[in-house]
């Protein structure tokens, strides 16, 4: 179970369908940024919704949301990092927006998973998904820190000190923008949220984007 302040991040189908469709789509934007040449463009994946992150290599986002959810279903107490935090707005968000804007994916991203929606999606489910991340008591530090770039080094240690942020807290924000590679466990991570058959399928998506990097690179 994954802990956030002292609320505990709930274990039901609705958690489930913001991982879901947050990393569905972001595998799909993926796999056509890889057919069109249009990986190392505009920034994509459901962690835009968060400024600072929104230069996070696509591959390392949904690693990133593979680690989140493993750890929400852990039978474990696993208190989160500001990266959960952050995963799980993010995902909330993308999730809530995906069914205000283009609904008629919902069908087809959740239709082949491990659990199963009879209903299609309304204004109701939209509304629960956005509550999932506000009933949960962060402070949205992980929103406030996108502001620390735009100040001096002096004026944005002011601002750290203020708000409480520590530079271990904040520490490993700045090290996912300069991560590329996605996490060898990442496969067994999404245990629960893709079947066996869907995995075939998207696993090599994200080796394809590693390898891609490391011609770049070459």
């Amino acid at each position: 179970m994954l802990l956030i302040c002292a609320d505990t991040v709930p274990q039901n189908k609705l958690s489930y369908l913001a991982f879901r469709l947050a990393a569905f789509e972001t595998f799909k934007l993926l796999e056509f940024a890889q057919q069109t040449g249009q990986e190392f463009r505009d920034p994509f994946g459901y962690l835009t919704e968060v400024p600072f992150l929104r230069g996070v290599a696509p591959q390392v986002q949904l690693s990133l949301l593979a680690e989140t959810w493993a750890k929400l279903q852990s039978p474990h107490e696993e208190h989160a990092t500001l990266l959960d935090e952050s995963v799980v707005y993010a995902v909330c968000e993308t999730a809530a927006r995906i069914m205000e804007q283009i609904p008629e994916l919902f069908a087809s991203f959740t239709e082949t998973g491990p659990v199963k929606f009879i209903n299609q999606p309304d204004k109701l489910l939209v509304r629960d998904l956005r509550t999932l991340h506000l009933e949960l008591s962060n402070e949205g530090d992980f929103l406030l820190i996108s502001q620390f770039q735009d100040l001096d080094p002096v004026e944005a240690a002011n601002y750290k000190k203020q708000f409480r942020m520590s530079d271990d807290y904040l520490e490993p924000m700045f090290e996912v923008l300069g991560r590329w590679q996605f996490a060898p466990e990442t496969q067994a991570k999404f245990s629960g949220l893709f079947n066996a058959d869907e995995l075939v399928e998207l696993m090599p998506i994200l080796t394809l984007a590693t390898s891609g990097v490391r011609q770049l690179g070459s």
